[in-house]
């Protein structure tokens, strides 16, 4: 870079500021009817604010599954995925048989996503059995809520064979509710999200809840299934329901360096009343919820951070 330009017949020197450029990172997200983006979206916010020569910017995707296989390439590089998608790509299990992806680490687990089923009022549809038959949304190809609606209709005796799928975002599948266009859908994101709250400002909605023995069942067939309860008015006219959630983690690939790392994962937390203003959800995003629920190896840089705070590793989570 050239600092110094000499004005031909002049004697007058003129220094030029030094333009450092900044490196961009892209955060692979979701839809934005959901969390994740507006959670990107914040996450983005801090690293401009706060880590020196970085910029980031949220960018809609396909969410969880993609999410993987662009950290992976090197086309993203922090993404937020769904827990059981995070082990599947790491292990190479499920949707990822075969094609392991061993250079994914978290930096942290984010926040709980529940798994919301939603029908219109007086569609019928009350309980998952009520589904068979039913044009229902199972969310968006390559999303985590497509992997989370199959593991539970196959844990629970069915499969899309006994329903009429249709793979739409979440802004879609409330829109094709709204319309009458499909009888029910699935959501698996934190809660309040926009798209449901939209929905339910103009229809009376209904929030599927599942029995004991269906969350068993779901649990038994996926341990990182948790059960959870989706407070009493968070929708409008939608009481206290028992659903299954799973995290959501915040994943790079090991090629990050160290100090990237520590440095983006120190950002977030000794600024998370910034990312908790953009969503609630980021009430979850604590160094605990970390500890204890993310399914995978800890960057070495999100490691070190959480030592320097006095956090204690499990060893599962060292690479």
């Amino acid at each position: 870079m050239k600092l110094f330009k000499a004005l031909a017949a002049s004697t007058l020197l003129v220094v030029a500021t030094p333009v450092f450029a900044q490196e961009q990172l892209s955060i692979a997200t979701g839809g934005t009817g959901g969390v994740y983006f507006p959670m990107g979206g914040g996450l983005a916010e801090i690293i401009n604010g706060k880590i020196d020569g970085y910029s980031a910017t949220a960018e809609v995707t396909g969410a969880s599954v993609e999410n993987m296989g662009l950290v992976a390439t090197g086309d993203a590089d922090l993404a937020i995925a769904l827990a059981d998608t995070v082990q599947q790509g790491y292990t190479g299990t499920g949707r990822f048989e075969g094609n392991a992806l061993p250079m994914v680490r978290g930096l942290a687990s984010l926040y709980a996503n529940m798994i919301q089923i939603v029908a219109l009022e007086g569609s019928g549809i009350t309980t998952l059995e009520d589904l068979r038959g039913k044009r229902v949304s199972v969310g968006a190809p390559g999303s985590g809520t497509e992997v989370n609606a199959a593991a539970i209709l196959n844990a629970n005796g069915m499969t899309y064979d006994d329903i009429e799928e249709q793979r739409l975002n979440f802004n879609e599948t409330a829109d094709a509710l709204a319309n009458g266009d499909i009888d029910a859908g699935f959501w698996s994101v934190g809660a309040p999200t926009s798209s449901i709250l939209n929905l339910a400002t103009t229809n009376s909605i209904v929030m599927i809840e599942l029995s004991d023995a269906e969350i068993a069942a779901a649990r038994a067939a996926d341990p990182i299934f948790a059960q959870t309860t989706l407070d009493a008015g968070i929708y409008d006219g939608v009481g206290a329901t028992n659903v299954l959630g799973v995290p959501n983690v915040l994943v790079v690939s090991s090629e990050m360096s160290d100090d990237l790392a520590y440095a983006i994962t120190s950002a977030m937390f000794e600024n998370i009343e910034d990312l908790r203003a953009v969503h609630p959800a980021a009430n979850q995003t604590t160094v605990e919820f970390t500890l204890a629920a993310t399914p995978i190896p800890l960057h070495p840089g999100a490691i070190r951070y959480l030592e320097e705070i006095g956090a204690a590793i499990p060893d599962a989570l060292r690479p």
